[in-house]
């Protein structure tokens, strides 16, 4: 009779009586505490602890499952953003196009780079001078809509392709990791049209959506896809390499293919483990240094006058 009489009240508010307790703490709780479980109730406390001790969710690259393709929509809104830009401003693109080594003269005008001393009046410009930036900049610019063979269709092209590679590998990857080596591949595109074509001046996202068709390519074979559908898409994607040669720069296309795929492959094979993510990372570094040492030689080479090409 006397236990029956025994008021109970909420462990987390003492004022307020209650008689449902905890399935895991085994404490009153009142309901305002009251958690739904797979049976019966939870207090706030045991769902932040099992909330916690719950293994989350992993991609096959270790990195954390995102259902929205953030990133790929922040980089396409980026480009797009910056698009408008040169629009309004069009001094905007030689500012901050992929360029090894040009000229300005005197009239404010960009020339081609040249071997010996300099005319009167003209500086040099580019990543010659300094202007390391270039290497990724040049990868959310696209040509002007009256430039160039595409024009408007530059842009257009490079959003439609990352947005369908982007909205398929960002799951695969995590977003961490997508971005990574969106900006690693779009770093190795720049590098390699330093490398062969210094002169030249380049836009554009290509390089950057070869680098993620290339990560495509290996995460498939990675998780065992179906590469009927994927060796059709790569097939594709080099064809479209070696046609679009004759008016974009291949150079840029083929650095961000073979950096992507390197990047990926260290991704995605990286061993399991608790040093997964330090191995992956270390891969990561030891290829952009690579891609800093080529840089630091070429610039060398071209300013001791070594660009006959």
């Amino acid at each position: 009779m006397d236990s029956e009489s025994t008021v109970t009240t909420c462990y987390r508010h003492p004022k307020v009586e209650c008689r449902v307790r905890c399935v895991r703490c085994d404490r009153y709780i009142c309901p305002d505490c009251m958690r739904e479980a797979a049976v019966g109730h939870q207090c706030p406390g045991c769902v932040k602890e099992g909330v916690r001790s719950v293994r989350q969710a992993r991609t096959v690259v270790g990195g954390r499952v995102s259902a929205v393709p953030v990133v790929t929509y922040v980089l396409i809104a980026v480009c797009v953003v910056v698009y408008l830009a040169e629009l309004a401003l069009p001094e905007v693109v030689d500012r901050f196009a992929m360029l090894g080594a040009g000229l300005v003269g005197p009239d404010g005008g960009h020339y081609l780079w040249v071997e010996g001393p300099l005319f009167e009046g003209f500086r040099p410009e580019g990543v010659l001078d300094g202007e390391w930036y270039r290497l990724l900049t040049g990868a959310f610019l696209h040509l002007p809509p009256a430039e160039g063979t595409f024009g408007i269709l530059h842009i257009a092209m490079n959003m439609v392709a990352l947005w369908n590679l982007g909205r398929v590998v960002e799951p695969m990857l995590g977003r961490v990791h997508c971005l990574v080596l969106y900006l690693l591949s779009a770093l190795g595109g720049s590098v390699l049209v330093l490398l062969l074509a210094p002169q030249d001046s380049v836009v554009g996202a290509s390089g950057a959506v070869f680098g993620l068709g290339a990560g495509y390519y290996v995460l498939a074979r990675r998780i065992g896809a179906d590469m009927g559908v994927v060796n059709r898409f790569m097939g594709g994607l080099l064809l479209w390499l070696v046609i679009s040669a004759v008016a974009t720069s291949w150079e840029g296309h083929l650095g961000g293919l073979l950096t992507g795929g390197a990047v990926a492959v260290a991704f995605a094979y990286a061993p399991r483990g608790r040093h997964r993510m330090v191995l992956q990372a270390g891969a990561c570094l030891v290829l952009l240094g690579l891609l800093v040492v080529l840089t630091v030689v070429e610039v060398a080479e071209l300013k001791g006058g070594g660009v006959s090409r």
